[in-house]
């Protein structure tokens, strides 16, 4: 059984003949599009191991745009200098690159992660009024949903016969108990969905999914979840349920990120409306784009970068100490409301490779029953704390593609169960 992610809810469905076949292994084109980039992935089955390509255009209206592929059996490319002005054009060059590949005729189904899907706990069929609905909501996430819906309009347009299922990043947290949902700002503002949603919801349902594989009994008890990449969250989780998470009502909420403050003053806005004549898409370009390691390093958004550059620059130091700092704290913040920890993982890009940074998270937590196994941590095992450490220690790579993928098949079946 799938683990985080709800059965599809049914809804409207493109018509009979185009349903899914009665293959074992059907094919699934799954689509994960963000501000400058956008990742794509075949696969025929549930499984890793059905993978059949991954590619991605990155650098979207920047110099160097380049569409690079993996296939299976026949390697890796790269398409260098592609003209990719701005998304619309990348979507073009995606499309018809697509196309123009045999196993695009085997494709039975695409599946788009959408970020924001407000209070929708499971994966959609896309229909014109989710899609009208996606269109009303976008100023709760003007830096993804635009883009999201129109890679789902661009299918739509050339294949309006192929199914499309929408894989909201949000719905992995909607059990979270009333409290951890609520804003404190008056309560009218709450009728119009204002309130604290969460995301990385895909990332967290395949982390959860692999926890409860290889240790069952543990992934039922208090966990937290380190989502720590370009985007950085932490969800606490008890009994297999979200309970908390630190992004709120937008991505740019909770743990500093890459680019993104984290939380912040709302006073700061107030006063630089007053002593530069910040516009409120002025600043909202800055807390998604201008800030984070970028902004207190004033040198780069990537961890790897400041890393090797800590020694000898006190910002890129200042940086590192303060995501580690701010991680630190939203941990010992979950364990208070889990009452207690049981297990913390890693996942993400630099919970993944980044073992000084677990390190220097880690470090300091020891009343909470943490021990890192340093040799462990630093070849990255699946497990890096002691023998005697109270609480288990894990790494475990993330697999939002599959993740995708996973969801569009519980769509599949759940259709051929109400047939």
């Amino acid at each position: 059984m799938l683990v985080g992610v709800g059965p599809c809810a049914l809804g409207a469905w493109p018509p009979a003949e185009y349903l899914f076949s009665m293959k074992s292994a059907p094919c699934v084109l799954t689509i994960n599009g963000g501000s400058s980039s956008i990742r794509f992935a075949v696969y025929a089955g549930a499984e890793a191991s059905g993978l059949r390509l991954t590619g991605k255009i990155e650098r979207i209206g920047l110099k160097g745009a380049a569409l690079s592929v993996e296939e299976v059996g026949r390697g890796h490319s790269v398409h260098p200098s592609l003209p990719l002005a701005d998304h619309a054009s990348a979507v073009a060059v995606l499309m018809d690159w697509l196309e123009a590949q045999p196993i695009f005729a085997s494709i039975e189904a695409v599946g788009h992660r959408v970020v924001h899907g407000m209070k929708r706990s499971e994966p959609e069929p896309v229909t014109p009024k989710l899609l009208a609905e996606l269109r009303r909501i976008t100023a709760y996430d003007p830096e993804h949903l635009p883009r999201e819906i129109a890679l789902i309009e661009a299918f739509r347009r050339r294949h309006p016969r192929l199914p499309q299922v929408a894989c909201f990043d949000t719905a992995f947290h909607r059990k979270m108990p009333r409290v951890a949902r609520l804003l404190p700002i008056p309560r009218r503002y709450q009728a119009q969905g204002v309130e604290r949603y969460g995301f990385h919801g895909l990332s967290y349902a395949y982390v959860l999914e692999e926890l409860t594989r290889i240790a069952p009994a543990l992934a039922r008890r208090r966990v937290i979840l380190a989502h720590l990449g370009n985007g950085a969250s932490l969800a606490a989780l008890h009994g297999g349920q979200s309970i908390d998470t630190s992004m709120g009502f937008t991505p740019a909420a909770g743990l500093m990120m890459s680019t993104r403050t984290g939380d912040l003053d709302p006073g700061v806005a107030y006063y630089l409306s007053h002593s530069e004549r910040m516009t409120a898409a002025r600043f909202q370009r800055m807390v998604n784009h201008e800030s984070g390691l970028l902004g207190v390093s004033g040198r780069s958004s990537d961890l790897r970068d400041l890393l090797a550059r800590e020694a000898s620059d006190a910002r890129a130091a200042d940086a590192i100490a303060l995501f580690c700092y701010q991680t630190k704290k939203w941990i010992g913040a979950f364990a208070a409301a889990l009452g207690g920890l049981d297990a913390l993982v890693f996942t993400g890009g630099i919970g993944e490779n980044a073992a000084r940074i677990r390190t220097r998270i880690c470090d300091g937590l020891g009343f909470l029953g943490i021990k890192l196994s340093e040799p462990q941590n630093a070849k990255t095992r699946a497990v890096i704390s002691t023998k005697q450490s109270r609480v288990s220690v894990r790494v475990i790579a993330t697999n939002e593609e599959l993740m995708i993928a996973r969801s569009v098949l519980r769509c599949r079946e759940a259709r051929r169960a109400a047939r």
